[in-house]
């Protein structure tokens, strides 16, 4: 089964819905597959408080549902489904919708976002929105004068533990190598930061806590004769150990970095593919904020109506 349509937007985050409202508003009847997860990573944030317009914050699914309904009032047509493959090997490009449909389209935005990456415990989705976190930026307020766990050693890592210690009373940097991977200037200011400890050789074996977070079970020098259970008192735990961009099914066509977000036209949505565009998390490894992500979904619709327009679609 086929279908034609002249804009399709894949992904319902801040990205592919603002995406949606200016394509719509612009007469391009766009067609937006929802994804597996409808709504985005904002889905599983409980309160927000950083974007503009909710003076009072808003909770995460709250705000995609705005959005979502602005987008329909002017007329986008939002399905549920997700994008299982591509060839974007000519134009009409062709997206096929779990496994079964096939779209072609004269223009693709893609807002599939990015996936954080999570240590695997049951505790992390135990508490998911009661102290678990993988965003610094974006609920580190709800923290301030209270301690908190980052888990990471990178660049990443470093960045929102100090991020977090101009808010927090104390800051635990769980590392489970003997060093940081970050560079060095990123050390320095870590290692420099009076409230920031950093737990060198420590994992993490669970979280703990009656009605949220309330502390972390670690193990030091795991597998070794010095091997020592500890555990620390934290309100908050903060996955800092890398994002997957959820680029898979277009990684045969579009130029992306070595860990996969999609590369573009430097301040634009552009791909190395005309009439493809980028928005959102999974073009961009620096800021993944919602409004950020909007701007950029507002940017590849202008850039949609611009490339439909210049070819006469």
């Amino acid at each position: 089964m086929n279908e034609k349509v002249r804009c399709l937007i894949i992904g319902s985050g801040p990205a592919g819905y603002t995406a949606a409202i200016y394509a719509s508003r612009a007469n391009l009847n766009p067609v937006l597959y929802e994804g597996m997860q409808p709504g985005g990573q904002l889905t599983t944030t409980t309160e927000v408080e950083n974007f503009p317009g909710y003076a009072n914050g808003i909770t995460g699914p709250e705000m995609m549902e705005d959005l979502k309904k602005q987008a329909e009032r002017f007329g986008a047509d939002i399905r549920y489904g997700s994008a299982t493959a591509s060839d974007l090997s000519a134009a009409p490009y062709k997206i096929t919708i779990d496994g079964e449909k096939t779209i072609e389209t004269d223009t693709l935005i893609i807002a599939t976002g990015a996936t954080a990456k999570y240590l695997g415990l049951a505790d992390e989705q135990k508490y998911a929105g009661m102290g678990v976190s993988a965003c610094a930026t974006c609920d580190g307020f709800f923290y301030r004068k209270k301690r908190v766990a980052v888990v990471g050693g990178g660049d990443t890592a470093c960045e929102e533990a100090i991020y977090l210690a101009g808010l927090c009373e104390k800051v635990f940097l769980i590392v489970r190598k003997p060093f940081l991977r970050a560079s060095k200037i990123m050390q320095e200011r870590t290692l420099n930061t009076a409230n920031i400890e950093v737990l060198f050789e420590h994992n993490t074996l669970g979280l703990f806590g009656e009605k949220g977070v309330e502390g972390v079970h670690l193990v030091k020098k795991q597998g070794t004769p010095e091997e020592e259970k500890v555990d620390i008192n934290v309100h908050g735990f903060f996955l800092a150990i890398g994002h997957t961009p959820n680029s898979g099914i277009f990684k045969d066509y579009l130029k992306t970095d070595e860990v996969g977000y999609i590369l573009t036209e430097p301040d634009t949505p552009r791909t190395n593919i005309p009439g493809v565009f980028a928005s959102g998390d999974v073009a961009d490894k620096t800021y993944r904020q919602a409004i950020t992500a909007a701007g950029s979904g507002c940017k590849a619709a202008i850039e949609a109506e611009r490339y439909l327009s210049e070819k006469g679609l």
